[in-house]
This record gives structure tokens, C-alpha cells and sequence, in this order.
């Protein structure tokens, strides 16, 4: 094992101190096959050799799309050895779409699966990217990765890091306009995993990762940190409830992050209630609040939540409510991290105080650079004084507990009474006929905007507005009650779970 003789806080340059401090243990397993950290080691070197062999320096950019793999986690923490920038893609991304990134990050070596390689190919012919790498088989057009490393030697030394040199280039959803790159450097990342380590144990056993890598969540709530701290991650490529349960069970896993979409999907399948649970010390769940019903299911099979509020901008975490207080503060995004600050703020950029709703403001060593080549949306979500505007609104109780309300862009206005549709799901996924719901506002000439519910029913089910109006009527005020309803077979979610609301309200616009 090459010593190194400097120590720094590089993502890659952590991954190899885990190596060099505990060489044979796991450090991957992907599809039965166990990586020790030593293996991770050896395979971070060689791609950091061919890197700079290919011309790729420091600060120049490196793109990958493609499903969870090995190869994903190696190539970042590669980028990081030599200095230069991961750009991680989504895989469900139009040629299009993916193209733009590409061109937008100035990309110079673009890696794929076999999955996306046929996306990137229909865009090849204007795209001024160098080289293109193929990670799993050799195809027409495509360097394979292997061969590439089949003579190549492991990389001796490794480049000098500094807090706040750019390690990640990661593209928000672009949910309104073209998708934005936040610039998460290293010490972003580093700070977050120094705020989760001071949480409660949970990644003490085997992680499981089936979140997607490219997303901050699926990337920095467990994968990275459970390297870091020598912890074995089990690989999946995607989300499948019932393999999930099967490596539960079988790699004794500690805990995983998803969405609550995900469990909800793991206690409908059919082994949830065979499966062992026991090594499970709690899991990690974001995107949205976890509903008491779900709550109350993995409590009976002896399960816990930590759940947590975060951005790619915040590499991600913000807030975290922990297990303890999962049903005593049911709904609430939780507390202020260790080195993370958060305030609320009104229209003027005031604080507030406890109980008054305002705009989520977060400052610390995890928030972003900034927007790649976006300075003027760089200096409109982070002010003068460091502070993140995140766009959400919320409130802290007299606890210090926070509470997500919604999105500003998402908040429904209705004959001047301001509906936060949040507020209006939790109240209307306690139906027992209701599987998912999604609450959005649509125009309307009397009152401005209209509150349209968008369900999806359990199977044998059925649901009328009227129906709704009773079982709610006393949870919820009249000027929130929804009022229309529509019923379909699936909403439209995002990698990360998250419902594409500006997709619902475009397929809702139009039955209207």
C-alpha cells in the first residue's frame, strides 16, 4: 500500500485512508459480489492514472450516467484524487436534456452504462465532449473502461485538496426553466458528514443504497459516509421492494435511505411481514414527511425513522428529526445540525419568530459554492451574508423544531387565503382508500386558484369528493378542503420520489 503523506479532506483521499485503515474489510457488495476496501482502493488509483492519461487536470470536468454501479463511486472519488470535477446524470434523462447538461458542465470525458449510452449516442454528433467511456461492454464509437485499464498503473500520489475546491457539479431538477448545477465542493461534503456523524448510530452494520447515486440523497445521507467510516455498502442498481428485504435480511443492514414512497412499497410487498428486521437501528428517509400510518407499520416490526430535510445545495442536510422523536413530533423536518444554522425569514429578509411562517434560510460550511456559470442565480439564492434561500417555507414550533409548510412556488392561493398543499396531503393520506396523493392548485376565474386532488387508490377501492369533504371536514379548514378531485393509476415522481407537480398540473390543466 502506497503511503500517502499528506491527509486532506478530498472525497477520494478519505475513501483511501478507510482503505489503508481497514485494507480486507467490505467495503461493496454489488450483485453477490463483495469489494474489499482494498479492492475500492486499487480500482480508484487505476481510474485516476487513466484519468490524467486521457488529459483530464484539475478542474476539468468528468460526466457519468448511468444506474447504481461500482463504477460510479470509483470514478468520483478518482476525479477526486487528481483534483478534477464529478458530474453525475440522470439516468432518466432525454438526449436532449442530458446533452445540455453536458455542454452546460463543458464535460470533457463522459461515462455510461449500457443503459445510457444509446441516449448520449443520439446526441453525440453536437456535443463538444472528448472522449466517451463505456463502463460495462466494448460498443461501436465507445472506449470500454477495462481495456483502458487493463496496462495501467495505480496512481502513487494523490492531488492536495482544499475546503473549497469543487468536487461535485450536481443538476437540480429544473422543475421551472433549465435544470442549475450546484457546486458542492469538498469541505460541503465534508461538514455534512461531520454533522451526521454527531447523529445518532445508525450506519454501525451494513448500509443498503438503492437510492439513486447521481441524486445528493442517494449519493451523501449513508453511501459516502458509510465508506468513509469503513462501513460495507450493499449496492443496488435500482429500487425493488422485494430484493431490498431479501438483502435486509441477509447482509444484516443497519440502514438505507429513500423516499417514503420506497417503504411504503416495502410494506405492501409480500415478504415485509417474514422478513427480519433485527439489524435494522433505523432508517433514513427524505424527500417528504413520513405519514403516522407508515410510521405505525415498521413500529410494529420493530423499526424506527430518522428523518431528515436537506438540498443539493446543502449536500443535503439541513435538519434532521431523529427516531426518539418521530412520533412525538410527527410532521416536523426536525432540528438544527451541529455546524448548520437555520432561520425563517418574511418578505424583507426579517427573522421571525416561533409558530410565524417564512422562507427557510440556511447558512454553514455544507451550503453550495454556488450555481455553475449561473452568477445571477448564484447571488439570488445565497445573500450578502452567506445565507441560502431555499425557496421552502416553514416555521419553527417553540421547541426549535422546524416544519416544512411547502414550496413558495407551490403554495396555492384560493380567494386570497394562502393553502399549503403539504398541509393538505397528510391530512388526506390517512384515507384508507387513498395509496398516494398529490395536492396542486389550478387557475381558476373566480378564485384565482383552485385546490385539485390527484389520488392513487388502494386496489378494490373507490372515492367520491364528497366522501373526501366528510372524512376531512373537521381536520381541515373550508377554504382548504379540495375541490376537485381526480383519480389515476400513478403519479409522476422523480428519481429521488418526489412528485413532478409541474408535470401533474400540465396533465390536470388539461382535463380541466
Amino acid at each position: 500500500m502506497v503511503q500517502e503523506q499528506v491527509v486532506n479532506i478530498g472525497m477520494g483521499q478519505t475513501i483511501l485512508k478507510s482503505a489503508e485503515l481497514s485494507p480486507q474489510e467490505p467495503a461493496l457488495i454489488f450483485e453477490g459480489k463483495v469489494h474489499s476496501f482494498s479492492d475500492l482502493s486499487n480500482r480508484i488509483r487505476k481510474i485516476s492514472t487513466a484519468l490524467l492519461e486521457m488529459g483530464i487536470s484539475r478542474g476539468d470536468r468528468v460526466g457519468y450516467m448511468g444506474l447504481n454501479h461500482p463504477c460510479f463511486l470509483e470514478a468520483v472519488y478518482a476525479c477526486s484524487c487528481i483534483g478534477a470535477i464529478f458530474v453525475p446524470l440522470n439516468f432518466r434523462l432525454t438526449p436532449s436534456e442530458a446533452g445540455f447538461i453536458i455542454e452546460d458542465a463543458g464535460i470533457k470525458i463522459m461515462l455510461a452504462d449500457d443503459a445510457c449510452t444509446p441516449i448520449i449516442e443520439q446526441q453525440k454528433q453536437d456535443l463538444s465532449c472528448l472522449r466517451y467511456i463505456s463502463i460495462e461492454s466494448c460498443r461501436p464509437d465507445w472506449e470500454f473502461l477495462e481495456d483502458l485499464l487493463e496496462d495501467t498503473a495505480p496512481i502513487a500520489t494523490v492531488a492536495p485538496i482544499e475546503n473549497d475546491d469543487v468536487a461535485l457539479i450536481m443538476y437540480t431538477s429544473g422543475t421551472t426553466g433549465l435544470p442549475k448545477g450546484a457546486m458542492l465542493t469538498h469541505g460541503n461534503i465534508f461538514w455534512n458528514t461531520m454533522n451526521v456523524s454527531l447523529l445518532e448510530e445508525t450506519m454501525v452494520g451494513a448500509s443498503l443504497t438503492c437510492a439513486p447515486l447521481f441524486h445528493i440523497g442517494g449519493l451523501n445521507v449513508t453511501t459516502h459516509i458509510s465508506l468513509v467510516r469503513g462501513v460495507a455498502v450493499v449496492l443496488h442498481r435500482s429500487f425493488d421492494a422485494g430484493d431490498v428485504l431479501r438483502d435486509i435480511e441477509k447482509y444484516k443492514v443497519s440502514t438505507m435511505f429513500g423516499a417514503p414512497t420506497m417503504f411504503t412499497m416495502m410494506s405492501q410487498h409480500e415478504n415485509f411481514d417474514s422478513t427480519d428486521f433485527s439489524s435494522v437501528i433505523s432508517f433514513n428517509v427524505g424527500s417528504a414527511p413520513v405519514p403516522l400510518p407508515l410510521l405505525n407499520i415498521y413500529a410494529d416490526r420493530g423499526v424506527t425513522f430518522c428523518q431528515g430535510y436537506g438540498l443539493t445545495e446543502t449536500s443535503p442536510y439541513v435538519t434532521v428529526l431523529g427516531s426518539k422523536f418521530a412520533t412525538s413530533k410527527i410532521g416536523s423536518a426536525g432540528q438544527n445540525l451541529m455546524f448548520t444554522t437555520v432561520r425563517i425569514v418574511d418578505g424583507k429578509d426579517q427573522s421571525l419568530p416561533a409558530g410565524e411562517r417564512g422562507e427557510i434560510c440556511v447558512k454553514g460550511p455544507n451550503v453550495m459554492k454556488g450555481y455553475w456559470n449561473r452568477p445571477e442565480a448564484t447571488t439570488e439564492a445565497i445573500d450578502q451574508n452567506g445565507w441560502f434561500h431555499t425557496g421552502d417555507v416553514g416555521y419553527f414550533d417553540d421547541d426549535n423544531f422546524l416544519f416544512i409548510c411547502d414550496r413558495i412556488k407551490d403554495m396555492v392561493i384560493s380567494g386570497g387565503e394562502n393553502i399549503y398543499p403539504a398541509e393538505v396531503e397528510s391530512v388526506l393520506f390517512e384515507h384508507r382508500a387513498i395509496a398516494e396523493v398529490a395536492a396542486i392548485g389550478l387557475p381558476d376565474d373566480k378564485w384565482g386558484e383552485l385546490l385539485v386532488a390527484v389520488v392513487v387508490l388502494h386496489p378494490g377501492t373507490s372515492l367520491e369528493l364528497e366522501q373526501l369533504h366528510d372524512f376531512v371536514g373537521s381536520k381541515l379548514a373550508r377554504y382548504k378542503l379540495p375541490r376537485k378531485l381526480h383519480i389515476v393509476d400513478a403519479l409522476p415522481r422523480n428519481p429521488a420520489g418526489k412528485v413532478k407537480k409541474f408535470i401533474l398540473k400540465e396533465q390536470m390543466a388539461k382535463l380541466m
